[in-house]
């Protein structure tokens, strides 16, 4: 009787055990995705800010009274959603939706708000801004990138509404790209932080915009520079991470340029060497902690969990060997998405575009 009951036992382990490994692989193979029901959730955010002229940071650089004035007169195209990197992206995220989802429920306030900020004397003022006495270096490259972003996302859109926000933004789009072209020979050493100024995210979304547009000169920089800043680095410490107000990982994004810039095997050896740990099925990386999501600076750490997510599916979709790290992402997106949507304008005027670039980047 003892013997039937152990094995009775031992079965129902082997069951567990058997359910467990099920429910993984489904888990695996089932990524969170961006439906419908969440495009419509997530555009809430940008849709209610961007329009929202206060509270606002400007972070400017005055020469003389003559450069004060309120968001709206300044940046007409960009004042919403606190700051200027922000409505920049929350424009990039209502055209991404609306190119994904046509049917998203306020799709024609949508457009017609995009019509508005983009037209073409808004950006023709906003080039202006970029050549005032101190503007040199206003949103370099976190902004910088958003701006070539969203360039991108509507270059890519097949929609007639995008050909018109196109040719309006274009001069502004370019204006950045030589930014970058000019910049980048004279930054000597990546600025490798977990906030705006990082370097290696900079250069991602950048490189994206080089080729969708087939720049070549700012391509060619970007794939000089990513190698000269990072080609040699070995052994981040990804355990130091996150810092208490990040929302980009320093070692993470430097591999998401770097998989861009090098080729397949030339990445495989270098991931290697930079993230050993990575190639561990079992490594494990916790996410990160809010604990007050009315801290404008504490709730950055949603977006690093957004960010780590995109950049863990972009190694494994470059090194199909790497998928286990997808688990990770998933926990990672999992974790902030229930969160962001609530009434703390500190966290919702900009965490749904990482929410969404997170999702679209599942496979």
């Amino acid at each position: 009787m003892k013997k039937l009951l152990l094995n009775v036992i031992g079965l129902c382990v082997i069951f567990l055990v058997v359910q467990c490994k099920t429910k993984e692989i489904s888990q695996e193979s089932s990524p969170l995705k961006l439906t419908l029901s969440e495009a419509n959730r997530l555009s809430k955010l940008p849709l209610e800010c961007m329009q929202v002229e206060y509270p606002n940071r400007l972070g400017q650089t005055l020469h003389d009274s003559s450069q004060i004035g309120n968001p709206k007169l300044l940046h007409p195209a960009f004042y919403g959603c606190f700051d200027w990197h922000s409505s920049v992206h929350g424009h990039w995220s209502l055209v991404k939706l609306l190119k994904e989802f046509p049917e998203l429920g306020d799709s024609e306030r949508i457009r017609n708000q995009l019509k508005a900020n983009l037209s073409k004397d808004n950006i023709n003022a906003e080039i202006a801004y970029f050549d005032r006495p101190g503007s040199a270096s206003y949103e370099r490259t976190y902004g910088w990138a958003w701006l070539l972003k969203l360039a991108e996302e509507i270059h890519t859109w097949d929609d007639p509404l995008a050909r018109e926000l196109e040719s309006n933004l274009q001069p502004l789009s370019e204006l950045i790209a030589t930014k970058f072209i000019d910049f980048l020979p004279k930054l000597l050493y990546p600025i490798r932080v977990g906030e705006h100024t990082n370097t290696a995210f900079g250069l991602t979304f950048a490189y994206d915009y080089a080729e969708a547009f087939k720049n070549d000169v700012l391509k060619d920089t970007i794939i000089s520079r990513a190698k000269a800043y990072y080609r040699n680095d070995r052994s981040c410490p990804i355990t130091w991470e996150p810092g208490g107000s990040d929302f980009l990982s320093p070692c993470l994004e430097e591999a998401d340029i770097m998989r861009r810039v090098l080729n397949v095997e030339e990445f495989r050896q270098w991931i290697k060497d930079f993230l050993p740990q990575l190639s561990d099925k079992d490594f494990h990386l916790e996410t990160g902690k809010v604990s007050d999501r009315t801290d404008g600076k504490l709730v950055h750490l949603d977006g690093v969990n957004f960010s780590r997510a995109w950049c863990l599916y972009g190694i494994s979709k470059t090194l199909p060997e790497y998928r286990h790290l997808n688990r990770i992402a998933r926990e990672h997106i999992a974790h902030s998405l229930p969160s962001i949507v609530d009434e703390n304008y500190e966290g919702t005027h900009w965490l749904g575009s990482f929410a969404i670039y997170a999702l679209n980047s599942a496979h």
